[in-house]
């Protein structure tokens, strides 16, 4: 931002830091109270604030919320596109925050791959399938056998053998999505991000490029962190985690049992023990600037702030609601 960071934030960053370096032990991704401001036209916007999340290795995982929630933010500091103002994040065991112009280069070569929305982004349009596969392997010096042949084999596990010979104007939507995951993991990242891969695409070819994806998290072993808007590929996932005003807010997790496959809705709660309340929840008991708590042996009681019945003057709140 080439302004200094405030008083504030400096305490944030610090404390992030001190006495929490175990936090997320074990987890692929790694954000602690992660915070992101920009500055347009002197006016100050918070895109993260706070923001929590661990990502484990392998995990195939959504990422929901209304535009202007920060999911793209988070996606773009993830690839090593932007930088944090405050708190910290790890990927595969990088502090992203730390890393110099070389060492991010080198991150965004080989620890994570990246699929855009735009179709025609993903892809460079004079190469054919194949030959775009193998151009972040040639700048890693891989040799062209080599290369040739990963991209040949990816290729054919998402999908897309019969594409090899043919440019981007010469496949479909799909097909080029599929291609650019082949594209995205040539190097073998960690971790693949999508953001919308199957936004400019209908519901049939987008199933195909979220299989691709699927493919890529259990047969290749890469995690895999999608932005997404639409609901078919949300719940085609275990875990969706909802961002709202710059923080995780929600969690629905996907269980399969005896019963069958039904989902299960969770609240997060930070680092700094605040939790937000799905708004389908709250307004319909009237439940805005505060609530009562109650704590229960097993679980802690929130109700609307009313005059509890029978006990007048009492504000707290109505524990039959």
């Amino acid at each position: 931002m080439g302004e200094p960071m405030t008083s504030e934030l400096a305490a944030l960053g610090a404390e992030a830091t001190r006495g929490h370096r175990d936090y997320g032990a074990g987890a692929l991704i790694v954000c602690d109270r992660l915070v992101r401001i920009y500055t347009a036209e002197g006016i100050e916007v918070q895109a993260l604030q706070g923001l929590d999340l661990l990502i484990g290795e392998g995990e195939l995982t959504a990422l929901v919320g209304a535009s202007g929630s920060g999911k793209s933010t988070l996606m773009n500091i993830l690839a090593g596109l932007d930088t944090p103002t405050a708190g910290s994040v790890r990927v595969a065991g990088h502090d992203l925050a730390a890393l110099n112009a070389r060492q991010r280069l080198a991150y965004r070569r080989g620890t994570v791959g990246f699929i855009w929305q735009q179709t025609s982004r993903n892809l460079l349009p004079y190469l054919t399938a194949a030959q775009n596969a193998e151009v972040p392997m040639r700048l890693a010096g891989v040799s062209r056998r080599d290369r040739r042949a990963r991209a040949l084999e990816l290729l054919d596990v998402l999908g897309v053998a019969h594409c090899a010979a043919r440019r981007p104007d010469q496949m479909s939507g799909g097909e080029q999505q599929r291609a650019a995951i082949a594209t995205a993991i040539a190097n073998r990242p960690k971790v693949l991000l999508a953001d919308e891969p199957t936004g400019e695409l209908d519901s049939a070819t987008a199933a195909s490029v979220f299989s691709a994806l699927e493919t890529a998290n259990t047969a290749l072993g890469v995690t895999v962190l999608v932005v997404t808007h639409d609901p078919a590929v949300s719940t085609m996932v275990r875990r969706v985690i909802a961002i709202r005003d710059g923080r995780t807010s929600t969690e629905t997790l996907h269980h399969v049992d005896s019963r069958g496959r039904h989902a299960v809705e969770y609240a997060v709660l930070d680092r700094a023990g605040r939790l937000q309340l799905p708004r389908e929840m709250t307004e319909p008991l009237g439940m805005r600037d505060r609530v009562r708590l109650e704590a229960e042996p097993d679980h802690i009681g929130v109700w609307p702030d009313r005059p509890r019945a029978g006990t007048p003057g009492d504000e707290a709140g109505d524990a039959d609601q």
